[in-house]
């Protein structure tokens, strides 16, 4: 009997302190979540500022809105110039028209085009390349070929056209008007139409005293003689397919050729003297 006593007083004992021991746990797991909680704060989420018409108890008129300070006046926010913040004018049939003329803010220098170039090559060239085929590294990894800038279409396109397109966006291309601010894309549009004078200059408009220099041999005298070259890429990139393997590169495929039966003239003809 004293033996089958003391047995059972162990087992009595270890399972009391088993219990102990999961009550201070849990003790301890509570006290634990409590000190989280409380460190939880919603300072970000309740903070004391002042909400767009809603009251507030601190002005005497009760208001969380407050008038502007006497003789206040706004600068740099009203866009008074509306073609050089939109890149379209009202037209006399209450259309939008655009125009192929550059905003008196932005007058046409070295400096301005200088910057468009950049702003060109910074965001315009993964897609369009920087010659403006529409040939870009992106379209070369399967995308859509984009516009090419130097077709029949587009050299035809009014000035403002580019920055229009820029602000909102056309097709597949997004606005960027978050990258570029307007100033910027007024240059990146003067230097998208001296990249497509570029590629068909006649040698008469070049101002006297200029030297001509072929761009193959600039490319040589640089020792790249590959870059006055079309860019390859493969026949697989058009339809977004994987290259099969031992295909080659069977040359640089057009991106939205002008359609030799569209014929746009660069100006509206001029309207005929009345007798």
């Amino acid at each position: 009997m004293r033996a089958q006593f003391s047995v059972f007083s162990r087992q009595s004992s270890a399972t009391g302190f088993a219990r102990r021991l999961a009550h201070r746990c849990v003790a301890a797991a509570g006290v634990f979540a409590m000190l989280l909680v409380a460190g939880c704060r919603q300072d970000m989420h309740n903070e004391p500022k002042m909400i767009p018409q809603r009251g507030s108890e601190l002005f005497a008129d009760h208001r969380g809105a407050r008038p502007q300070v006497l003789d206040t006046v706004a600068r740099g926010q009203l866009h008074e110039d509306s073609y050089f913040y939109t890149g379209v004018v009202q037209g006399p049939n209450g259309y939008k028209q655009e125009l192929n003329t550059m905003p008196s803010e932005i007058p046409v220098t070295m400096e301005v085009l200088k910057r468009g170039q950049e702003r060109f090559n910074i965001y315009c060239t993964p897609c369009h390349s920087r010659v403006g085929n529409g040939l870009g590294e992106i379209v070369q990894r399967g995308f859509k070929p984009a516009a090419n800038l130097n077709d029949q279409v587009r050299v035809s396109q009014p000035l403002s056209h580019y920055f229009y397109v820029m602000t909102h966006g056309y097709g597949a291309m997004p606005d960027y008007s978050s990258q570029l601010t307007p100033a910027d894309r007024w240059a990146v549009a003067a230097y998208i139409r001296a990249l497509q004078l570029s590629q068909d200059a006649p040698a008469k408009d070049v101002p006297a005293g200029v030297q001509i220099e072929k761009l193959k041999d600039l490319a040589a005298a640089e020792d790249h003689p590959e870059y006055a070259q079309p860019w390859p890429m493969p026949a697989t990139a058009i339809q977004a397919t994987a290259p099969v393997a031992g295909e080659g590169t069977p040359g640089m495929a057009p991106a939205y050729p002008a359609n030799p039966k569209i014929s746009i003239p660069a100006s509206k003809p001029a309207p005929a003297a009345q007798k």
